[in-house]
């Protein structure tokens, strides 16, 4: 690239010169003849061998020389790509400049050219370029800057700061390659002449000569005529800003600032300057302070005081003001600079004071204007037209929280929208110092300078404590791997950009790990005391600056702490105020550590905050409250138990007036707090008497929120202001606001607390002494104001009256603020207790300060003379310490955990024990209380229970007793009096134990229910003693049913228990002679575990048979209940003497008293007795269900007992008595229980034939008939008779084998009452289904014996009914009502049919009647077949019945045809065939059936009637059968095989002759009756007499049916033709409707092809035919219709061929 670059500006050079100058093109044309025979290797190798060639850069000097711009321009980028490639001759140095100097007045490209060469230069050939090669450069550069293009100036200026840097880089380069300076040139010092190298010598007589050229004077070395100061100011500060090390390690450097620089800065200060060299002069000397102090220590103190001086407002301008002020702003925030000016200067006894004189101009400044910074009462957040929405919420919230009058009313500002500091308007964009552009300067706000001073006094405290802070967690770590540091105050979390700490919307913040370390107390170490420390003096140092400069700090940031300051600034100064109070405290400087203390407490809460009106008072307490101001714990902890009261209307009126003056906090207020809180956390086992000052701060603030949100009346802290504008939006920004910052103090107060645990014994007992004196005082005001002048205590009532009086008057009172500084105190008291358990635990009571806690908490608990609140508040503080001091001794595994157990327990009984003694004689109000805090210790207990019960090794005594407080010590189940009561006596209740308040109960029950579901195994045998009496007075109690039958189950954990303990559950010898309870008291007490065990036992089951006698039905019900499950579980171990004396002594007595109180309520005439009688029902029934199923369990082993005769008969007496009383409900569950009973008897020799027969007679003589119920049931007696059918399956296989014909009659007889007299309500179901009642009658009917004489005929019998039962007779206007059966119905037609064919041989059911009962029965559901509910036909009854039927006729005409078969049995059974004929083809289908379902119940009728038929005939024609019954049956064919409906009055009347009117015509009619719905049916029966007509053997029998079906059959066929002859004529032309015609002709063909019986019917007049007499009586009939056929020869011809049969007849062919 080098080559071809000097390639063609050479060719150009050669080309442009060629006329103009020789010598240029001569010298070029030898260049590039030089340039072309150099190898073409590389730009490195290029560059080299040029730069052995002097003569190669000839052409370029003699173009630079011609000041040609053409040629220059060649020449001059020819020497820069040179100068780059280090390609120029180093001897020729000297000309190149030159050359450069030549040109410099050409074109802006050659001079930018040049000033891009110059830097390459000096980076390239700095070695050659020194002395005056330097100078020529410097000299180059200086007069291009001279040019009047800003573009070269500018670049110029750039470059010469280049080439400035690079001189004072070589002299670093050169110090470090010769550190030591042997030989050179000398040069003026302070102290005499200096011997300085090249480099050096260099950067001396360039930094000289600058600072002469910026004075006006002639330079020594450049070649230069002047230079603007403002540009030679801007040279001073880069080179000095740039190289502080060199003007430490060159005392030549720093002499020419002392001896030149620094007067000239002293008098241009001194007689004013203007603005542009003002600011440059101000940064020089604010480099010079912060840079080179260490060397100029007298003339940076005199430039000092000069800027303090400068500070006067009088005497400079507002703009000197401000530069001297950000000099200031960055001495101050230079890392230990201020504290090297203090040691420089007023550390030194003949020292200025330059840094408290400083400190003084700033408190000076900081109040000069309080209307400019908004100086008020109390900070307030700056109010602006562009105020920034984090600033409005702030300053919204203080104004809400009732300050804003203070600050915005009371200063009169004219211009209220720039009062105060912000960073809006309080700073500059561009420092003042930093406009180097500027020719003026900007207007400057008012607050700037103010602003300023408020940042170097933060600057101040933060230097301070960036030093000593580290020197204390260093010595805090020497002897750790980790140290703990010391925490600072303000290091709670990351600042948020509107100033909250962000960690305070953070709750995982808020719980800090607590260290149990106070055994190596972790007390900050005084950095005054390190004296072996290497920076010992800065400690020394920075100790004097707190001790002299404090009261200045103090006195400036008090200023600004009561001024308008946005959160920004203000979260700076409260840091500031917070780093310099946590200074002093580290260096144990006691009196600024106070005083800061002192007035971030005043900050922290106002004075202006207790200007209070006495006349509002607040309201009357209650215990709860709502909102962030209500629950103080928001803030500091502390739970408002005065909550907030409903107000009267009269109470909001007097509010609203005071509303303005309520005393409050706001954000900034708690910002303070927090700060104060942080410094406690910070100082705390150093701060001794200052404690006061925290805590009593922390107890202010506590009290004035509280009296804010109590004198506000509700519970939002931003009270409605008319006007304000602020939306809902707004004011739910200003609650999140101000809540979080509730949140860090609440986190910041928590931590203080917690660092109470690193204090040792004498620091903690320092803060506790403070907080138990806090609460001392308050206690003792509040007694002061409660307490009337009297000889004794005051009752509870005038203290009240008193108090309410005081407010209503207006007169000042402090019992609430007293009130709420108990409740402070206490809740702090709790939370340093717990937070120092270990402490508490691991040393001796008085020493750890333990007793001191309890007795103080107890006394306050219990005492009837202080707030109610604060008793309670006390109760829950003891509470959670005592808690949490268990908790904490379990889980740390304390070898001393049974003593400390046992102290913790004894402090709550103690506070019981008092509760009793002071609660005597008071007040309901007192008693109240008194019950609450109660509940408070009971509370306690129950959560020691659940969270450390199983690791409880003491006291359980004492647990009990405290469970046992909650009855009154003198209720009548509470004694053990009782012990003489005999063990076989009935039992009786001792009493309802009294509880002293519901609340009370359940509270004590939690404790209770948690040792007898997870404790039981910790209880020594001592114990459960009273456990068991406590359990008996919980179940008596009648303050909560669901404790009492809770308490019941647990009755069942000690049983478990006790067995469980034993190796077998039998009872001992002496607990089975005992004969009272004092002697199972005794036996409890044996040595022996066993017989103890048996004894505890025994008076567990006693205790818990007491409890069976309770009025309330659920408690009884649950004990028998469990008792019984505990028989029932352990009974597989009693012995049979144990079971004996268990069922003497509990069983069967707890049965008699049952019976007894049962009948006492049932026979008195009280209805609520009577109510009460109801529910003693269900507690005999769940005591038959167990004592029988105990019976079930362990028949076996009651068997084998000598009086089990006796026993059993005992047990069915008494379930005979219970039976006696009609009761359907507890008669089913009678019959269950001895259903179950029986069931477990495999065999009648189990308990013997007397004991079954026993039962018999129960079951035989006790159905539960419809007149039992009663009340008691909702189903009727439904369920009793199940079960009692139910029981007699279990007995009847006990019986079966030797059942005799009487008693197997009673039994169907039973039965069939049992199915009578059921009353439950119909439903719809039991037409699809059996009820269950059914199915187990059903059952016992399918298997039942019936090979015993008469037992088939009751049992077809008993079957009859029970089919009729839901085919009552059937009606064509009405459906059948009785539907409840017809399941039932269907079932018994299957057993009929098949028990009477099984037994169709036996006379007795044929002279018994019950076979014609049985046929009668099944007429019923084939006659109602289409009068059923639609729900019954799916199957329909009658399909049943009709199969069943035919086949009972099939099976039993064989027996019937005998002769032997009585007459009137005979004529029965026909009969009844008959109507099953009848009703089989007999049906009248309704309309609402379908066609196909028409369809299929005729075809089923067409089947069975053909069976039938086939059966009865010739039967029917025997002798035997009357002539009207054939008749009958001819008559039902006749009615039936009527297709179309005749005419009125056209079929013969009752008692007439069939035919006598068959001749006579009737009117013609033209209305068509339809056809039958069930015409194939008539069809068939219409060929069944036609059949029956027919000759066939012309037997008697046949014969007999022929006669009696001849008169129909002739009527039947006339009814026809006549109807035809009438009507037909009346068409005309229009045919016979198709039914008709085929009614027709299907008659006339059948009488053509009928060959009659001769004897059938007698010979017409003069007519003899053997076989056709049938049509001699019909041929006036069809003469007369062969005269209407006459246009129909369908039909025409059919009555043709009767005719030519009827002239057979009479002998015509």
């Amino acid at each position: 690239m080098t080559a071809q670059i000097l390639n063609i500006e050479l060719s150009n050079l050669i080309q442009d010169s060629k006329r103009k100058n020789s010598e240029l093109r001569s010298a070029a044309e030898k260049s590039l003849n030089d340039l072309k025979s150099l190898p073409s290797t590389s730009e490195s190798q290029l560059a080299a061998d040029l730069s052995r060639r002097p003569n190669f850069i000839a052409p370029f000097l003699v173009a630079c020389a011609t000041h040609n711009a053409k040629f220059a321009g060649s020449a001059v980028i020819c020497l820069q790509r040179l100068a780059v490639s280090q390609g120029l001759p180093r001897d020729r140095l000297k000309e190149v400049l030159q050359a450069f100097r030549e040109v410099t007045s050409l074109n802006l490209d050659i001079q930018l050219k040049i000033l891009q060469a110059l830097p390459t230069l000096l980076q390239n050939y700095g070695g050659e370029l020194k002395g005056e090669l330097l100078g020529s450069a410097l000299h180059v550069c200086s007069i291009l800057q001279n040019s009047k293009t800003g573009v070269v100036n500018n670049t110029a200026t750039a470059t010469m700061l280049q080439l400035l840097a690079f001189v004072f880089e070589k002299v670093v380069v050169e110090d470090k390659s010769t550190p030591e300076v042997s030989t050179g040139e000398e040069v003026p010092g302070r102290d005499g002449p200096i011997q300085v190298q090249a480099a050096a010598l260099d950067a001396y007589r360039v930094f000289n000569d600058f600072c002469l050229l910026t004075d006006g004077q002639k330079p020594q070395f450049l070649r230069l005529s002047a230079m603007p100061q403002t540009f030679g100011l801007e040279l001073i500060e880069s080179v000095m800003s740039n190289n502080q090390a060199l003007f430490l390690s060159h005392p030549e450097l720093a002499h020419v600032l002392r001896i030149r620089l620094f007067p000239f800065i002293i008098k241009s200060l001194s007689e004013g300057l203007e603005f542009p060299l003002a600011v440059r002069m101000f940064r020089v000397l604010h480099i010079m302070i912060r840079r080179h102090i260490d060397v100029l220590v007298p003339e940076c103190g005199v430039a000092m005081g000069l800027l303090t001086q400068m500070l006067d407002p009088d005497s400079t301008a507002p703009w000197e003001r401000a530069l001297c002020m950000e000099l200031f702003k960055g001495i101050y925030a230079e890392n230990g600079l201020i504290r090297k000016i203090y040691a420089f200067y007023d550390e030194r006894e003949d020292g200025k004071p330059v840094l408290r004189e400083q400190l003084a101009a700033m408190v000076r400044l900081s109040s000069e204007k309080p209307a400019v910074i908004g100086l008020g009462h109390q900070s307030a957040a700056p109010i602006g037209q562009s105020m920034s929405k984090d600033v409005a919420n702030e300053q919204a919230t203080i104004e809400a929280g009732g300050v804003a009058g203070i600050i915005g009313g009371a200063i009169g500002l004219s211009d209220p929208t720039t009062v105060g500091i912000s960073m809006q308007w309080s700073s500059l964009r561009v420092p003042c110092m930093d406009q180097l552009d500027k020719a003026e300067p900007l207007a400057l706000p008012e607050s700037y300078i103010y602003s300023m001073a408020l940042t170097c006094i933060n600057s101040f405290s933060e230097d301070l404590a960036r030093f000593i802070l580290p020197l204390t967690m260093l010595s805090e770590g020497r002897g750790k791997k980790k140290a703990r540091p010391v925490a600072a105050p303000d290091e709670d979390g990351p600042q948020s950009p509107n100033g909250h700490d962000s960690s305070s919307v953070d709750p995982t913040r808020r719980s800090l790990p607590r260290r149990q370390s106070y055994k190596k107390a972790q007390i900050p170490t005084n950095p005054l005391t390190l004296d072996s420390h290497p920076l010992y003096s800065d400690i020394r140092t920075a100790a004097a600056m707190v001790e002299n400069c404090w009261p200045a700090v103090l006195a400036t940031c008090s200023t600004f702490l009561k001024a308008t300051l946005d959160p920004e600034y203000f979260h700076s100064l409260v840091r500031s105020f917070q780093r310099f109070t946590h200074v002093a405290g580290l260096l144990r400087l006691s009196t600024p550590r106070d005083a800061f203390l002192t007035t971030l407490g005043k900050a922290a809460v106002p004075q202006s905050s207790f200007a209070v009106d006495n006349g509002s008072a607040p309201n009357t307490p209650s215990v709860e409250s709502s909102g962030i101001f209500a629950n103080a714990k928001g803030l500091l902890s502390v739970e408002s138990i005065v909550g907030q009261s409903s107000s009267s209307s009269s109470d909001k009126t007097r509010q609203s007036p005071a509303e303005v003056g309520v005393p409050t906090l706001n954000t900034r207020n708690l910002l303070c707090l927090r700060a104060l809180l942080n410094l406690g956390i910070a100082l705390g086992p150093t701060l001794d008497k200052a404690w006061s000052i925290v805590l009593g701060t922390l107890q202010q603030a506590d009290f004035v929120m509280f009296a804010s949100s109590r004198r506000s009346g509700h519970s939002n802290p931003y009270p409605s202001q008319q006007g304000d504008g602020q939306t809902g939006n707004n004011k739910s920004s200003l609650a999140s606001h101000f809540s979080s910052e509730m949140s860090a103090v609440e986190t910041a107060a928590s931590r203080m607390l917690q660092s109470t645990i690193d204090f040792p014994n004498d620091s903690f007992r320092d803060v506790l002494r403070a907080l138990c004196k806090l609460l001392s005082e308050a206690q003792g005001d509040s007694r002061d104001l409660e307490i009337l002048p009297s000889a004794s205590p005051p009752s509870r009532t005038s203290m009240q009256l008193h108090r309410r009086l005081s407010s209503v008057s207006g007169l000042p009172t402090s019992t609430r603020s007293n009130m709420q500084e108990m409740h402070f105190v206490l809740v702090k008291i709790g939370d340093v207790a717990k937070i120092n358990l270990a402490r508490l635990t691991s040393s001796e009571p008085d020493e750890s300060g333990w007793n001191i806690l309890t007795e103080k908490l107890t006394s306050i608990a219990c005492s009837t003379y202080i707030d109610p609140s604060v008793r309670l508040r006390a109760s829950e503080v003891l509470s959670g310490i005592l808690i949490g001091t268990v908790t904490f001794t379990i889980s740390n595994a304390s070898d001393s955990s049974s003593k400390i157990q046992t102290r913790v327990l004894s402090a709550l009984k103690n506070v019981t024990t008092s509760l009793c003694i002071e609660g005597q004689d008071e007040s309901s109000t007192a008693q109240t209380v008194d019950l609450e805090v109660h509940r408070t210790i009971l509370e306690a207990l129950k959560s020691i229970l659940e969270r450390n019960g199983e690791s409880l090794v003491a006291g359980w005594d004492l647990v009990l007793d405290i469970v046992m407080s909650a009855f009154d010590p003198n209720s009548p189940s509470t004694q053990p009096n009782a012990d003489q009561t005999p063990l076989g006596s009935e039992f009786t209740s001792d009493g309802v134990s009294q509880g002293r308040s519901s609340k009370i109960i359940r509270t004590s029950f939690a404790s209770l229910q948690l040792i007898c579901s997870d404790y039981l195994s910790s209880l020594p045998n001592s114990c459960i003693l009273s456990l068991i009496r406590t359990l008996f007075s919980f179940c008596s109690q009648n303050d909560d049913l669901n404790i009492s039958l809770t308490t019941i189950t647990f009755f069942w954990n000690v049983s478990d228990f006790l067995q469980g303990q034993s190796r077998t559950v039998a009872l001992g010898v002496r607990t089975l002679n005992a004969t009272n309870v004092e002697q199972l008291l005794n036996v409890t007490k044996s040595q022996d575990s066993q017989e103890s065990h048996g004894a505890l036992w025994m008076l567990l089951l006693l205790r818990l048979a007491g409890v069976t006698t309770d009025q309330r039905s659920e408690v009884r019900n649950g004990a028998v209940q469990t008792l019984l499950r505990i028989f029932d579980a352990y009974g597989d171990s009693l012995t049979s003497n144990s079971w004996s004396r268990c069922l003497k002594t509990v069983i069967f007595k707890m049965m008699a008293t049952n019976s007894r109180n049962h009948q006492r309520d049932s026979s008195s005439g009280d209805p609520k007795a009577l109510h009460h009688s109801g529910a003693w029902n269900e507690t005999t029934t769940l005591i038959i269900e167990g004592v029988v199923g105990l019976f079930a369990n362990y028949l076996e082993v009651f068997a084998q007992q000598e009086d089990f005769p006796s026993t059993w008969q005992s047990l069915i007496k008494y379930l005979k008595g219970l039976l006696d009383r009609r009761s359907p409900k507890l008669n089913a569950s009678i019959y269950s229980a001895m259903e179950q009973l029986l069931a477990k008897i495999e065999n009648l020799q189990t308990i013997g034939q007397p004991s079954v027969d026993l039962v018999y007679e129960l079951w035989v003589k006790q159905v539960p008939a419809s007149k039992d119920t009663a009340s008691d049931s909702k189903d009727g007696n439904q369920d009793a008779l199940v079960n009692h059918i139910k029981m007699f399956k279990e007995l009847y296989r006990l019986l079966e084998h030797g059942l005799t014909p009487t008693r197997a009659n009673d039994i169907l007889g039973t039965l069939q009452e049992s199915l009578q007299c059921s009353n439950m309500p119909n439903h719809s179901t039991a037409n699809e289904s059996l009820t269950p009642l059914q199915v187990q009658i059903m059952d016992v009917l399918c298997n039942f014996r019936t090979d015993l004489p008469g037992v088939p005929s009751a049992m077809l019998l008993l079957l009859s009914k029970s089919v009729d039962l839901a085919f009552p007779q059937p009606s064509k206007d009405d459906v059948v009502k009785e539907i409840a059966f017809v399941a039932f119905s269907k079932a018994s037609i299957k057993i009929l049919q098949t028990t009477l064919v099984r037994h169709k041989e036996e006379v007795d059911i044929y002279e018994s009647k019950a076979v014609v009962v049985s046929l009668e029965a099944l007429i019923r559901p084939i006659a109602a077949k289409y009068y059923l509910p639609p729900e019954a036909r799916s199957p329909p009854s009658w399909r049943l019945a009709t199969p069943a039927a035919i086949d009972i006729i099939q099976a039993t005409l064989p027996v019937v045809r005998s002769p032997a078969t009585d007459a009137r049995v005979r004529e029965g059974y026909w009969k009844q065939v008959i109507s099953i004929i009848e009703a089989v083809i007999a049906a009248e289908s309704p309309h609402t059936l379908s066609s196909a379902e028409i369809a299929t119940d005729q075809d089923f009728d067409v089947e069975s009637f053909d069976r039938l038929r086939r059966l009865i005939s010739p039967d029917l024609g025997a002798v035997t059968v009357s002539d009207t019954l054939r008749r009958d049956f001819a008559g039902h064919l006749f009615s039936i095989s009527i297709i179309h409906e005749p005419a009125l009055g056209e079929l013969p009347k009752p008692g007439k002759e069939l035919l006598e009117g068959l001749y006579k015509s009737r009117l013609g009619r033209t209305y068509n009756p339809p056809p039958a719905r069930r015409s194939r049916i008539s069809y068939a029966c219409l060929d069944e007499l036609f059949a029956l007509v027919a000759i066939h053997d012309s037997s008697p029998e046949r014969v007999k049916l022929a006669q009696a079906a001849a008169p129909y059959l002739i009527l039947r066929v006339g009814l026809t033709l006549r109807g035809y002859i009438s009507d037909q004529p009346l068409r005309g032309r229009m045919p016979q409707p198709a039914s008709q015609r085929r009614e027709l002709l299907y008659i006339l063909q059948a009488l053509v092809n009928l060959k009659s019986e001769p004897q059938a019917i007698p010979d017409a007049p003069g007519v003899s035919s053997q076989h056709r007499k049938h049509l001699h009586r019909l041929f006036p009939l069809v003469t007369k219709a062969v005269r209407v056929a006459a246009r129909d020869e369908e039909v025409l011809a059919e009555l043709q061929r009767v005719l030519e049969v009827v002239g057979e007849g009479f002998g015509i062919s």
